[in-house]
């Protein structure tokens, strides 16, 4: 018998501390699907959550992140157009000049009136939750959607 099962992922929300604003970090992939994503990718064997997340930052926006928190988990099962994926969001701090490597080919700094409607993946949905528990400290309802 075979299984399949969900890919486990995390994302990472990135506050630049040392800048005014506290703006967070995002990627440009340079690989598909194209647009401007979280910061993040797939867990490996034998990490953690919280090692793949801190290694993650480290490959994409070449800075040590402080994870601060877990955020919440996003799982619908067409969040990636790849796989089923689950992702386990973080929200960490940063101070630094970030710089884009691995498979992001460029990376900003925006704040929540600037960023792009070109998000890949369920990006912009988390963005959405995250800047209403940042600026009202309310988390995420649980939606249970079939």
């Amino acid at each position: 018998m075979t299984y399949r099962n969900p890919i486990p992922t995390v994302d990472i929300i990135i506050e630049l501390t040392d800048r005014r604003d506290r703006p967070i970090i995002l990627i440009e992939r340079q690989n598909p699907p194209y647009g401007w994503a979280i910061p993040g990718g797939f867990v490996d064997y034998g990490e953690t959550m919280e090692t793949a997340a801190i290694r993650e930052a480290k490959e994409e926006i070449s800075l040590k992140v402080e994870l601060l928190e877990q955020f919440y988990v996003y799982s619908h099962p067409d969040r990636d157009p790849r796989k089923h994926t689950i992702s386990v969001v973080f929200l960490a701090t940063a101070t630094g000049e970030p710089k884009a490597a691995d498979d992001a080919k460029n990376l900003a700094l925006f704040s929540q009136w600037e960023i792009p409607t070109n998000l890949c993946f369920d990006h912009a949905q988390i963005l959405k939750d995250y800047w209403y528990y940042r600026n009202y400290g309310i988390r995420p309802r649980l939606i249970i959607r079939s």
